[in-house]
């Protein structure tokens, strides 16, 4: 499906093609808003004929990863993970990373959670008594004494220079066998060595593997993180609630529960479709599928989602759906932690949530204003007017979808204007179905104006005019700028003997005056500069413009040498070399 301007916004197979996409035109007003948003923005339709259905999934998997369309899952990418990484050098470490830098070094993850890392790494160092310090080896063999993991037997000391590189690097692949396969296949690996060694009378040999298969004994004894004997697995649950749809997967290697990751989704209509695109999303963006996958709840195309996985990974994959013993209660565990994070989301505070239903009460509201958007106008003379959009949601602040305005069409210092003219731009984006911006997607549930009745009585008619019904009122402050009343049309409403609404009103008037004077200034100081900038000669409005769009920071254009500043666009070197000159004349004279 593609928008007004061609862009793709959603793809999905289908067996019967023509069904498929009339039923999302069908009583549309029924569908939930995430789709009837969808609906809104289709233009057009574009479809590829296959030869069976193994190839559609294939397909479908391929172009969305391809195109990341808005309206299909979408999951987040590795920026967040943790990785166990071995440097490619002599004697190198075990180490916690956050990026796959090196592309000569050994990465073994992602993982969710960095404990699970630091706990690995920490289990794996002390277990075959590896080096953990920041010395080089080998250029720091005998410098110093060593530390006191050599004394205290939790290093074997190769700072001293009595350990091969040989023997070093055999002891760091048991490590990392131990960290891939996990205890029970080290002990295995460990004993058939010792076993070996004692064979062949390398009773020293077999007396250090000895050690470690107490160590790696100890270790396993101490962890509880223990649920089930089971092979390599994802356990992989979804619940949902009105807004949202979370999905947790639960990693198990080797009998041990090693990871947890949750993603949320959004809101869905169709739970098993949900999950069926949750799967697909989730193992094609990954490099280790485990050999099964236990499911909550059933997904169509289960055999064929098994081949893709079984050709991706090079081994059988199987995809179950668990009715009934120890496979079922590690099923229920994952659900159970989906719906804990989705209340997490979710879950208001006590106070929250009766500052809501009092400002409802008091404002007449027909329900609790879960969704409020603030506005305010912030000037520093006629030259930098500036509006800002804050969003609670919840009673929280929702920061992604704060939104700041340069103010356009007023002159001068004109409150009421530049008002008008941030709430008109507002809501025109959420009425052009092209514009699309995740903070002007929906209707609030009610709009707070920094201001008083003056500026919600020219709001009001205006936002009728356009055709949005949302209930507007405004933030009255007192001689000391503190909260003092809300406004209306026909005059104020006393807020402050309610504790609970006037706490969050005033948070709410705070925040929107911090951010809109945050951006005023900033806006101030980048027209300063590149007024600043235009007296150098050659440098006009438009290149000062040009010249801080591309810098970002005024700090950043003064670093620059003339070279860089001959790079920017429209900029001539002759230009570049005088507006150098020039800067740095400035400096010396400060």
């Amino acid at each position: 499906m593609k928008n007004k301007a061609g862009e793709i916004i959603y793809i999905g197979k289908a067996k019967a093609l023509k069904n498929r996409v009339s039923s999302y035109f069908r009583a549309i007003e029924k569908h939930h808003p995430k789709v009837y948003q969808m609906v809104m923005h289709v233009e057009d339709f574009d479809y590829i004929v296959t030869d069976s259905e193994f190839e559609a999934l294939v397909l479908e998997c391929s172009m969305i990863k391809l195109h990341s369309p808005k309206y299909n899952i979408l999951l987040k990418d590795d920026k967040g993970y943790s990785y166990i990484k071995i440097a490619p050098k002599q004697f190198s470490r075990i180490r916690q990373t956050f990026q796959q830098d090196d592309p000569d070094a050994q990465y073994i993850g992602p993982y969710m959670s960095s404990f699970v890392v630091n706990e690995t790494v920490d289990e794996a160092n002390r277990a075959f008594r590896l080096p953990t310090c920041n010395r080089k080896f080998p250029q720091e063999f005998g410098k110093g004494r060593p530390c006191l993991n050599f004394h205290i037997k939790q290093c074997m000391g190769v700072c001293r220079g009595k350990v091969s590189l040989a023997e070093y690097n055999e002891i760091l692949e048991q490590a990392i066998d131990y960290i891939k396969g996990g205890s029970t296949q080290s002990i295995e690996k460990l004993t058939e060595r010792m076993n070996e060694c004692a064979e062949n009378m390398q009773f020293e040999k077999a007396a250090q593997l000895r050690d470690r298969i107490r160590a790696i004994g100890r270790i396993t004894e101490s962890q509880k993180v223990v649920f089930v004997k089971t092979a390599n697995q994802d356990v992989i649950a979804l619940q949902r609630s009105d807004n949202d749809t979370c999905a947790v997967v639960l990693k198990f290697r080797n009998e041990r529960l090693v990871d947890k990751e949750d993603f949320l989704l959004g809101p869905v209509d169709d739970l098993d479709a949900a999950r069926l695109e949750f799967l697909l999303r989730y193992y094609t963006t990954r490099q280790e599928i485990p050999s099964k996958i236990q499911l909550d709840g059933g997904i169509e195309d289960i055999e064929i989602a098994s081949r893709l996985f079984s050709e991706q990974a090079g081994h059988k994959v199987e995809i179950r759906v668990p009715k009934r013993g120890e496979q079922l209660k590690i099923v229920e565990m994952a659900r159970t932690n989906a719906a804990e994070r989705l209340s997490q989301k979710v879950q208001r505070t006590g106070k929250e949530v009766a500052a809501l239903d009092e400002l409802a009460r008091l404002l007449g509201l027909e329900k609790p204003p879960a969704y409020i958007e603030a506005y305010d106008i912030s000037n520093i003379g006629s030259d930098t007017v500036v509006g800002g959009m804050v969003v609670f949601e919840n009673g929280r602040p929702n920061r992604k979808c704060y939104r700041k305005f340069t103010i356009k069409t007023v002159v001068g210092t004109d409150d009421y204007a530049s008002m008008s003219e941030v709430l008109q731009r507002r809501f025109e984006r959420y009425l052009d179905p092209d514009k699309q911006d995740e903070a002007f997607d929906r209707l609030p549930d009610l709009i707070l104006l920094d201001g008083g009745k003056g500026h919600v009585g020219t709001i009001v008619p205006m936002l009728s005019q356009m055709g949005v019904g949302v209930p507007v009122f405004g933030m009255v402050k007192d001689d000391k700028h503190r909260t003092r009343a809300i406004a209306e049309t026909g005059g104020e409403i006393a807020i402050s003997s309610h504790r609970s609404a006037f706490t969050l009103v005033s948070t709410i008037q705070d925040e929107v005056h911090r951010y809109s004077v945050t951006f005023s200034r900033a806006r101030h100081q980048k027209n300063s500069f590149e007024l600043t900038l235009t007296q150098c000669e050659g440098i006009g409005p438009s290149r000062a413009a040009e010249i801080y769009k591309h810098f970002k920071t005024i700090k950043a254009i003064k670093a620059a040498d003339a070279d860089a500043l001959a790079a920017v666009k429209g900029m001539t070197r002759p230009a570049a070399e005088r507006l150098y000159a020039f800067l740095h004349a400035e400096s010396e004279a400060e």
